[in-house]
């Protein structure tokens, strides 16, 4: 099923609510049966009020497994636009949010498949959580799975004073739920930096078709949502993004650990 909400369509003025409504069900149509002409089931929602506000709604409504959401630049100075319905739908949604963001291209995924998915990993309490999401989903599209774990420099001295990056890298994999490690191709990557910039390069060096990434609180995100490793991934990434938010992940009985400092680097990212 796809939902589109689309309550801010430019040039038409909300006076009359139900021809606003008929006059954008028109301007999602021609949308909505290529969806269907692909073979799968399409039903097109318009509501009035805030994007936000009715998108949550609806998910507390209906049973849906994923959101789709698209994100986009805001001019020349590429700043996302992450801080109205996308960055609340990713801190309260209850299930994954699938992002396209703004260097996403067209063409490339005109016939989507995923082939090859990136997951960051944080080794925090969720981390397993995540690496097994991700670890299905390789499994579901027969892709392959990179786990990569970023040391920052700050970091470093304190993370390999007691074990080597082979066995960080061992750690990555035993992640991975022992019924799904025989299924899918796994490659764990250890690498010091930062995390944004690591995550993006090796996005674009493993040739990923999606990132899977974990996210924080809503304090923490709103504290970094566009100065973080959040906002940088959403901006910059050639692929979508899906994210597994903290209600998700409390959701589904993981304990999630409050953060200490503005940016953070969790199961995943953010």
């Amino acid at each position: 099923m796809l939902v589109a909400s689309a309550s801010e369509i430019s040039g038409f003025v909300p006076y009359d609510g139900a021809a606003v409504a008929k006059a954008v069900i028109e301007h999602l149509e021609p949308l909505a049966q290529r969806v269907r002409d692909a073979g799968v089931e399409c039903e097109t929602v318009v509501r009035p009020g805030l994007p936000a506000d009715q998108i949550l709604t609806f998910l507390r409504e209906r049973e849906t497994d994923r959101v789709i959401m698209g994100a986009h630049s805001l001019g020349t100075i590429g700043r996302l636009l992450v801080g109205s319905a996308a960055e609340a739908v990713l801190r309260n949604a209850r299930t994954p949010v699938f992002i396209v963001g703004p260097e996403v291209g067209d063409a490339s995924y005109c016939n989507f498949s995923v082939r090859t998915i990136l997951c960051g990993i944080s080794f925090f309490k969720t981390s397993a959580m995540l690496a097994g999401f991700a670890a299905e989903l390789a499994a579901e599209h027969n892709a392959r799975l990179v786990l990569q774990h970023v040391i920052r420099p700050q970091e470093r001295a304190e993370v390999l004073a007691g074990r080597t990056v082979d066995q960080i890298e061992d750690e990555l994999v035993s992640l991975i739920p022992a019924e799904l490690r025989g299924r899918i191709a796994v490659e764990p990557i250890v690498v010091p930096g930062e995390p944004t910039e690591e995550l993006l390069y090796q996005s674009r060096a493993q040739q990923a078709d999606l990132i899977v990434l974990g996210a924080q609180s809503a304090t923490a995100f709103a504290a970094i949502a566009r100065q973080g490793v959040t906002y940088k991934v959403l901006a910059h990434a050639h692929c979508p993004v899906m994210s597994l938010p903290q209600l998700t992940l409390v959701h589904s009985g993981a304990k999630v650990e409050k953060a200490h400092s503005a940016e953070v680097y969790l199961a995943g990212v953010f």
